[in-house]
């Protein structure tokens, strides 16, 4: 049974907040920088209520993680010829990435039940 995508491209099915969804046909040298331009200079019709500004504010989501627009659809090492499903927002700027140390650090300031004297008899 064949595909109905090219057997060298990915199939992205982005789904928006409002559960819309619409698929689209991309290389894997595909940047998410390059995704975003091109679904803001072809937004789909029934997306009309949705409609951006600018395409620097659409971010992708993959896997709950925001893309950064450098990164392209190779380095995910998404399957050829298959669907893959995205979030696509609006949004001005992508959160700052986490660092192990900072994850710890917090970790630790939660951990702390009183002064550093704290012992149990």
């Amino acid at each position: 049974m064949g595909s109905r995508f090219p057997p060298d491209k990915i199939n992205l099915r982005l789904i928006l907040v409002t559960g819309k969804t619409k698929e689209f046909i991309f290389t894997p040298s595909d940047s998410a920088a390059d995704i975003a331009q091109h679904i803001f200079d072809d937004w789909p019709q029934e997306w009309a209520d949705e409609g951006v500004s600018k395409a620097e504010i659409l971010r992708l989501i993959y896997q709950g993680r925001f893309l950064h627009g450098n990164v392209t659809l190779g380095a995910l090492q998404l399957p050829l010829g298959r669907t893959t499903v995205m979030h696509l927002v609006p949004r001005e700027n992508l959160p700052e990435p986490s660092s192990p140390d900072q994850i710890l650090k917090s970790k630790e300031r939660r951990s702390r039940c009183c002064s550093s004297s704290c012992s149990i008899l």
